[in-house]
């Protein structure tokens, strides 16, 4: 069985599979025909529990005791359709999927043998997930982990995919001074609709701090702790160089504390590749460099710097985790103001900072991650997450976790 991270895929050995997904609330789960333009070809390709068969792809339900799931036939499949998306969204009319950790499991649907799972990181004001993707490459079958994320439900998917969202006539808004009536169970949606929450606003809330994703578009961006940025400017993936720069000062004058910063490259199963660090100044062929160890901590602007050029990292890099340790021993209460920040590499502007606020008693810190999307780009997540180990090598499992 394989653990999937976003953008990771995996060959399918069997001709037959099936997407469950599994939240603690009931879930809503849908999957989309879709040909080389990411298009339905019509609404007949939208499969879900109103609509449960279609060529190839059969819904089934799990009956509230089990997970709802999608069955792909890879075999019934019909020339000109290129993938089909499995799609999930909580039934509870404006549920969120903040605190909810859904979990695709991709099995053989002959013998029911576990092939992969998937737990989407970092979900918050979303209310609709494309979860999982089966899609064929060079005449071979694959799944892919995708975990994007819509504030809009399961309308906002359909929509983007083509499918006609027929809108519900317009109503006069509620009085404040009357109650709304008794919940009523909605009459079944015409089977070219997908069951959108009766109520949702037509903008979506801002997402809580620490949720949802921004991008680079408005210019330098401040993270809080678990929010992450979505490493696109004007509308294109920032696939050149970039530098991660970390910086700490000791919380008492006069002492010196030597803490170390490495970044360590994962693979789409969280398999360690390599860790850059002092004693391994480039990994990767060159595209992960680190600037050296700093000693003291001592002095203006960046510690330790690691320069990653994003276009020439191997596919087979999917994340990348970059922590603090003290070989020395001091705890990071003995440590002030440290940081890391994402400069564009050929500008030295400022991307993205995050400021560490809080502090533990122990010797290591996971500050942040990169993880590589499904369509290239790549997403910067704030961490300051501390884990006791002195070296980069005692990282490797935690940060491993973490992805």
């Amino acid at each position: 069985m394989t653990a999937m991270t976003p953008g990771s895929n995996i060959p399918l050995s069997a001709a037959r599979v099936t997407v469950d997904v599994a939240a603690p609330v009931r879930l809503d789960v849908s999957g989309l025909l879709l040909t080389a333009d990411g298009k339905v070809r019509s609404d007949d390709d939208f499969i879900f529990y109103n609509q449960p068969s279609g060529p190839g792809v059969t819904y089934r339900s799990g009956g509230g005791s089990a997970p709802d799931a999608i069955v792909v036939d890879t075999a019934a499949v019909p020339p000109g359709i290129e993938k089909i998306v499995v799609t999930a969204s909580p039934d509870a009319a404006g549920q969120t999927f903040q605190g909810i950790e859904p979990t695709a499991t991709i099995r053989n649907a002959d013998d029911g043998s576990v092939l992969a799972t998937f737990t989407p990181p970092q979900l918050g004001s979303e209310t609709a997930l494309v979860i999982v993707e089966v899609y064929q490459r060079n005449g071979q079958w694959k799944a892919r982990a995708v975990g994007q994320g819509y504030a809009n439900g399961l309308a906002g998917i359909a929509t983007d995919f083509g499918v006609t969202v027929e809108e519900p006539a317009a109503a006069a808004p509620p009085q404040p001074v009357t109650p709304p009536p008794a919940p009523v169970q909605p009459p079944a949606p015409p089977v070219s609709a997908p069951a959108a929450p009766p109520a949702a606003p037509a903008t979506p809330p801002p997402p809580a701090p620490g949720a949802g994703k921004i991008n680079l578009d408005k210019g330098r961006v401040s993270l809080q702790k678990n929010q992450t940025v979505s490493l696109i400017k004007g509308g294109r993936p920032l696939l050149s160089q970039v530098k991660m720069g970390l910086g700490w000062e000791p919380a008492y004058r006069g002492k010196d504390i030597d803490l170390d910063a490495s970044v360590i490259a994962y693979g789409p199963q969280r398999n360690h590749i390599d860790s850059c660090y002092f004693g391994k100044l480039q990994i990767v062929g060159g595209a992960i460099r680190h600037s050296g160890d700093n000693l003291t901590g001592e002095g203006g602007g960046d510690d330790e710097v690691i320069t990653v050029d994003l276009g020439r990292l191997p596919q087979e890099v999917t994340g990348l985790v970059f922590t603090v340790n003290s070989f020395s021993g001091q705890k990071f209460t003995e440590v002030a103001k440290a940081y890391c920040r994402l400069l564009d590499g050929t500008t030295g502007e400022e991307l993205v900072r995050f400021d560490l606020t809080s502090a533990e008693a122990q010797t290591g810190v996971m500050m942040a991650k990169l993880i590589r999307q499904f369509s290239g780009e790549w997403d910067m997540t704030a961490m300051g997450d501390f884990v006791k180990s002195r070296t980069v090598r005692g990282m490797v499992k935690p940060a491993a976790q973490a992805l």
